[in-house]
């Protein structure tokens, strides 16, 4: 839903009950319909929007399929889901409020995300006096910045190609791009498939690389305490993992029949994540240029976590995006007041951004989550809890975040009283995580793409 920046709404769900608040006949072309065509799943935020005889109708970008906005039926007999709306002004304070009707299956429904326009404006350029990542003068590895976007050799065709290049690319700047040129791409209907069928699907790196100037600062995490500094709380947060790029290509080809609304929900979250880091990273040259990112001590600790669920989708929702983001739903409202307290309303900004997209990948955490558990024909609470039982070390404590979790779809059930019995490794000393083995791990890695593609 696209507002005008003139009008001041806010966003309701349900009936509009009060019969003294007025209808506003400004807004005579708004309309609800669900996200996902109904055919395959494509993203229908990226529609094409065309007036046809005496209807408005959305036409998907995969396949032309188009659906009248007001009733949702398509001339190729699909029909989409459509809800009503209505604008209306309330007296008490004169804003224009949007009120739209809920699904008629389920209960408490909950406004999760309202993005106000496309992704292509959400993240915008850094500014050109700042250089978004400067390069540290210790670095020795030939960096990966200057190569194409798009590999002039053997450019990737489809979604899982497009994932495993995206992993094995070192640069972060890079990174960036790849991902909004392959999210761009798949949005749009312009690769040749998802190839997640094809059985010479490409392999995801074990751990993806990263440059040497990150792979030396790289430490135990138990040693990367100290963020009370803006800067190092900033450098920290900008030290992402790309859980939704190794998602998909881990376990794309494990489930041929996964319905594309998944690669849709997670490609979006993968786009949020270069967002997040673009942000992270020009916030951080604007208030210590002396330590772009690199510079600091990062960890890779979460990558424990992504070994051990690599072998099950059940596991890896469960554990990276059930618990480890949603644990970011619970910390990030503290993060937000320690920079307000500090006066740094600009990083207060970012992070507000950051945390509204990180409940919307959280429910698509919890979506799939449940989808699995609804084929295997088990309890999602139960097989929740057995997952963390297994895959995680100790209790899962609080505070949490209630009200967000909750919007997110995880309710109190799955998490209070929740314990991991995973064992801790066996150790002989109090060594430091060795880096080296796993850059020498990383290095066999090749990104090679089948010359014939799948479906």
């Amino acid at each position: 839903m696209l507002l005008t920046p003139e009008s001041q709404s806010e966003l309701n769900c349900g009936a509009a009950s009060s019969t003294s608040n007025q209808k506003n006949p400004a807004y005579k072309q708004i309309y609800v319909m669900e996200s996902s065509c109904p055919h395959l799943g494509a993203d229908l935020s990226h529609a094409d929007i065309e007036e046809y005889e005496s209807s408005v109708v959305a036409v998907c970008p995969w396949h032309r399929y188009d659906f009248d906005l007001r009733t949702g039926k398509s001339e190729t007999g699909l029909r989409a889901c459509t809800y009503s709306v209505e604008v209306i002004t309330d007296p008490s304070d004169g804003i224009d409020k949007v009120w739209i009707e809920t699904p008629s299956n389920g209960t408490g429904w909950r406004l999760v995300e309202l993005r106000p326009v496309s992704e292509e404006f959400a993240d915008p350029p850094p500014k050109s006096s700042v250089p978004l990542l400067p390069v540290t003068a210790f670095s020795s590895a030939p960096s990966t910045v200057d190569e194409p976007v798009v590999p002039t050799n053997n450019p990737p065709s489809t979604l899982m190609q497009w994932a495993v290049l995206i992993l094995n690319t070192p640069n972060p700047t890079l990174k960036v791009k790849r991902t909004r040129e392959a999210v761009n791409l798949f949005r749009t209907g312009k690769l040749t498939s998802i190839g997640h069928k094809s059985l010479n699907a490409p392999r995801p790196p074990d751990i993806p690389p990263r440059e040497d100037n990150v792979s030396r600062n790289t430490v135990d995490p138990a040693k990367v305490k100290n963020r009370k500094n803006r800067a190092v709380m900033l450098h920290a947060l900008a030290n992402i993992e790309q859980w939704a790029w190794d998602i998909i290509a881990r376990f794309g080809p494990s489930h041929p029949d996964i319905p594309p609304a998944f690669f849709s929900d997670f490609t979006k979250m993968a786009l949020d994540e270069s967002k997040h880091f673009t942000l992270l990273t020009s916030r951080l040259s604007e208030i210590s240029p002396a330590t772009p990112y690199g510079t600091m001590p990062v960890h890779a600790g979460l990558w424990e976590s992504a070994t051990v669920t690599s072998e099950s989708l059940r596991s890896r929702l469960a554990i990276i995006h059930l618990v480890h983001e949603a644990r970011g739903l619970d910390v990030n409202p503290g993060t937000i007041e320690r920079f307000r307290k500090a006066g740094d309303e600009e990083s207060v900004k970012v992070m507000e951004v950051i945390h509204a997209d990180e409940v919307t990948h959280v429910t698509s955490g919890h979506r799939w989550f449940t989808w699995i558990c609804e084929r295997e024909n088990i309890d999602p609470v139960l097989a929740f809890r057995e997952e963390v039982r297994r895959g995680w070390r100790g209790d899962v404590k609080g505070p949490f975040n209630v009200e967000d979790r909750e919007k997110a779809g995880l309710t109190r059930d799955f998490y209070e009283g929740l314990k991991g019995e995973m064992e801790y490794p066996v150790q002989t000393g109090k060594e430091p995580l060795n880096m080296e083995s796993l850059r020498d791990a990383v290095a066999n890695v090749a990104v090679e793409y089948d010359t014939e593609v799948g479906s």
